[in-house]
């Protein structure tokens, strides 16, 4: 026993030794080894890009079967629509909006207020929290209206529900905004990817749409999560392109003038489409209708365009794969009454997408766009072709560059175009006319109509994103919110002396914010102004923090960049300044540490001073 003992003082002995010969060494082997912010935020992507690709098929199957029980019939929704008569036609869409409407109604109202479900919004102007229950509901409409021939597309809900579990995510390990907004971005980005097969659109679409920065640091986990979420996807869907087009080569400058002019055309498209869209929900709040009515009101009328354009029903995708086909000509004789269809078929999806949409159901407007963009450059290359102008260029050529056109006259994102369209026809013998279009389109819908389909929600709350700028570099600087994190543990504005004194006493912040039951910031409340009432008497009872609050400081907004920060970061003495969601509204958000927010700034400046050098 005794010989045993020995032998363990000398193993322990030896141990101290060698630990105190290499103790340098093993700390820098600890420090090589330990896991990096960014790696972690990798793995963290590859995690959300599961649940994207998850999350595409779960919906997939949730709409199939919501299809079978209602319509009895599998197969897409236009076919099944043309097999109908027309007053099935118009029932079933209203029908299904009825259920949706009540779905949506009741079961928000089940689950009570629970924050914003914009992304944009949740992103630009607040902590990156997405509540779960409301979004569900929300998804769960989108299905039933889907399945029921709405006029919606089906991505809007995939990209909605991969970022709201990335942020549940988030929020269940509670971790800091930053971090919550890197996930619901990630979320977006691997839903976009899974619905499309499109990574690199899916990465694309969250760095400049929702978070408005390409800085790898960002951008990185936007591909790692898009790219897993694809291959998740890809192991249920298979791997084959959204729609076909045949090749044909560009080799002359005089073929491209054709597409400038397709450019103009798909601006203008872009601008009328979102501004029917504005005009019809400013109608539908107007009328005054309980949501679940104006919804049941847009399906109605989805299902009268539908008793003579049964093509108008669901997404629009097996339409598009006809137009970029060119088989509905071989269904009429003449190129006038092609003409004639395609035209009442473009005006036909135009008015029910703006009912659907305006009226509140739940669904997105990308896939619905592609359809009004196929038919507008179909109905552009039939026109040059009937003239016996472009007679080389196929109609599927102008039909492809016409969806990516409209597309980026309502996104205001040439670049989100052209890569979506590459990923979903695989074809890259027409970038160089799709490249030329989509640019034009920009600028003509910009022009036009400066909102986009995602910003104008935002505008008309108030909140201008103001992300773009004409200083080179800056789509990689780093914002407020890449930096923002939890708020100082606020007051409320009935906070009693001694409360505050007890906080102060368990904090180590000298200024305490303080809000209003909305979460508003109303001022700040200083450990040295309380000394005058250190002697106070039973009037201390009296006294609440609106009493002795100052008025609220400089603050920050999360949308904010960095070097636009700076002079509020000089002139505050706050240790962690506040980031409200808005200055119109001063919601309390979160906070910025000035030192950390100072120090990206140093090292920034020196990184342009040793470039310069």
């Amino acid at each position: 026993m005794q010989a045993g003992w020995s032998t363990g003082e000398r193993t322990l002995r030896f141990l101290r030794a060698l630990a105190s010969r290499h103790w340098q060494k093993l700390l820098a082997w600890r420090g090589r080894w330990r896991v990096s912010e960014e790696a972690f935020h990798l793995a963290l992507a590859a995690l959300v890009g599961i649940l994207g690709g998850l999350a595409n098929l779960a919906f997939y199957v949730c709409t199939e079967s919501l299809k079978w029980l209602a319509l009895h019939r599998p197969g897409d929704l236009v076919e099944v629509a043309e097999m109908y008569d027309r007053w099935s036609r118009l029932a079933i869409p209203a029908l299904g909006a009825l259920g949706a409407g009540l779905v949506l109604q009741w079961g928000l109202r089940l689950v009570g207020t629970q924050g914003s479900t914009n992304l944009l919004e949740v992103v630009a102007a607040g902590d990156g929290r997405l509540p779960l229950r409301s979004v569900l509901i929300k998804v769960l409409s989108s299905a039933l209206s889907i399945s029921t021939g709405a006029s919606v597309g089906r991505e809007g809900s995939i990209v909605h529900l991969g970022a709201t579990l990335a942020s549940k995510v988030g929020q269940w390990a509670r971790w800091p905004p930053y971090r919550l907004r890197l996930l619901l971005a990630c979320g977006a980005a691997a839903g976009l990817a899974a619905a499309y097969n499109a990574p690199v659109a899916g990465a694309v679409f969250a760095a400049q749409i929702v978070l408005g920065n390409f800085s790898m640091n960002l951008f990185a986990p936007l591909l790692c999560s898009s790219v897993v979420a694809t291959v998740v996807s890809r192991s249920f869907f298979g791997i084959e392109p959204w729609y076909r087009v045949p090749d044909f080569d560009f080799t002359r400058v005089t073929q491209l003038p054709w597409f400038l002019v397709l450019g103009v055309c798909a601006g203008v498209l872009g601008a009328m489409f979102l501004q029917s869209l504005r005009q019809a929900e400013t109608l539908f709040r107007r009328i005054g209708l309980p949501l679940y009515a104006r919804i049941t009101a847009a399906g109605l009328g989805v299902g009268a365009i539908a008793m003579w354009y049964p093509q108008v029903w669901g997404n629009g995708y097996s339409v598009t794969s006809r137009i970029l086909d060119d088989q509905y000509q071989a269904l009429y004789s003449g190129r006038l009454l092609l003409l004639v269809f395609l035209g009442g078929l473009l005006l036909a999806k135009l008015s029910a997408t703006v009912l659907s949409v305006g009226a509140g159901t739940v669904g997105g407007v990308f896939t619905p766009t592609l359809f009004l963009g196929a038919a507008l450059g179909s109905i552009f290359g039939h026109g040059l072709h009937g003239l016996g102008l472009a007679a080389g260029l196929p109609t599927g050529a102008f039909a492809l560059v016409g969806m990516g056109s409209v597309v980026a006259a309502t996104t205001h994102s040439p670049l989100l175009a052209i890569i979506i369209m590459f990923e979903i026809s695989l074809n890259y013998s027409l970038m160089p006319p799709l490249m030329l279009a989509c640019a034009v389109a920009t600028l003509v819908g910009r022009r036009l109509h400066p909102a986009s389909v995602y910003t104008e929600p935002l505008r008309q709350k108030g909140l201008a994103l103001g992300w773009e700028t004409d200083q080179i570099g800056a789509a990689t600087h780093q914002t407020v919110g890449d930096l923002m994190r939890a708020p100082v543990s606020p007051l409320r504005e009935t906070a009693t002396l001694q409360e505050i004194g007890n906080r102060f006493l368990v904090s180590p912040n000298n200024f305490l914010p303080v809000v209003d039951a909305r979460g508003r910031l109303l001022g700040v409340v200083a450990l040295q102004d309380l000394k005058g009432y250190l002697n106070a008497g039973p009037e201390l009872q009296a006294i609440i923090a609106a009493d002795v609050m100052r008025p609220p400081p400089p603050c920050l907004t999360p949308r904010q960049r960095l070097q636009e920060a700076l002079p509020v970061l000089l002139a505050s003495e706050l240790r962690n300044i506040p980031v409200i969601n808005d200055p119109h509204e001063g919601r309390l958000v979160g906070s910025v540490a000035r030192s950390e927010a100072l120090a990206r700034l140093s090292e920034a400046i020196a990184l342009r001073a040793g470039g310069r050098e």
